[in-house]
């Protein structure tokens, strides 16, 4: 095992090698509409932040959920976190998994870029439904009487400015139609239902997807209202935009494929030797 180890290492290091240079190229071809949805991450933390200071403490409005789910209480609220970050830790490993294993069938710098126009069309409807009309909100730290409820005004616009997004994401209060978790959540599985293999996996992940969906509520970190709109809403605009951009190309499988980049007019056979070798480390002759 050892030795078979010894051996597979300089080759899956060139493989990490190559599909490195491939995605920093992609980096440089795409880094307008990735810096663009990076920057609209803070934007909408932004925007959770602001509404945060015109929040009101109130009664719990009456919901469905909140009835028909047994309540996590805040000792057991973790769990709803636990299995959101589940679900976002899998999904990054899948995006960047071709690095290591060969079956390598997408760009991972372009399904982040088709993640991100998700992303950014699905929270640009919620910050304009957030701010229409401000609704009491049902977690534990945003009930009258408690200090989190509320935000200070602010003393500059500095503190405006900055925000701690973990702190924002677990003690926020008043961005609740329509939930930001489960935008996250339904994007990232859809993207895996479109453009990953294992069929298993797909079914897996939409019951994951499902049983977020009901801890989200039983925790009481939103309203069923939320997570419902938020099911059809982040559905039809995924729908529409992969309706009007170009499906993403696929990779080939295996190691000893060219790579589908954007290739230039000076590309010569001199570059696609280079290229062969740094795959799969022979050259032209020796494979021969």
């Amino acid at each position: 095992m050892p030795f078979y180890i010894a051996r597979q290492a300089p080759k899956l290091w060139r493989k990490i090698c190559a599909e490195t240079t491939i995605e920093i190229s992609l980096v440089a071809e795409n880094r307008k509409l990735l810096l663009a949805g990076i920057v609209f991450q803070y934007i909408h933390g932004l925007a959770a932040h602001g509404i945060h200071y015109l929040h009101r403490p109130g009664p719990t409005l009456q919901d469905a959920g909140f009835f028909l789910l047994p309540e996590l209480g805040q000792d057991r609220a973790y769990v709803s976190e636990t299995s959101f970050t589940f679900i976002f830790a899998s999904f990054v490993l899948w995006t960047i998994h071709p690095f290591v294993f060969q079956n390598k069938k997408i760009y991972t710098v372009l399904i982040w870029c088709r993640v991100l126009a998700y992303l950014v069309a699905c929270q640009i409807l919620r910050i304009f439904t957030f701010y229409s009309t401000h609704l009491p909100g049902p977690n534990y730290h945003c009930h009258e009487g408690s200090k989190l409820s509320r935000l200070p005004h602010p003393k500059s616009a500095i503190e405006l400015l900055v925000i701690n997004f973990s702190r924002g994401v677990n003690y926020g209060c008043g961005d609740l139609i329509f939930s930001s978790h489960m935008i996250f959540t339904i994007v990232f599985v859809r993207t895996f239902h479109k453009y990953g293999t294992n069929r298993c996996i797909k079914q897996l992940a939409w019951l994951l997807a499902v049983v977020q969906s009901f801890l989200i509520v039983a925790s009481h970190k939103h309203y069923t209202v939320d997570v419902v709109v938020a099911w059809y809403t982040v559905n039809l605009v995924t729908f529409f935009i992969d309706k009007k951009l170009p499906d993403l190309p696929e990779r080939p499988t295996g190691l000893t494929s060219l790579p589908l980049l954007p290739q230039s007019r000076d590309w010569d056979s001199k570059n696609k030797e280079e290229h062969q070798i740094l795959l799969t480390g022979v050259t032209v002759e020796t494979a021969g």
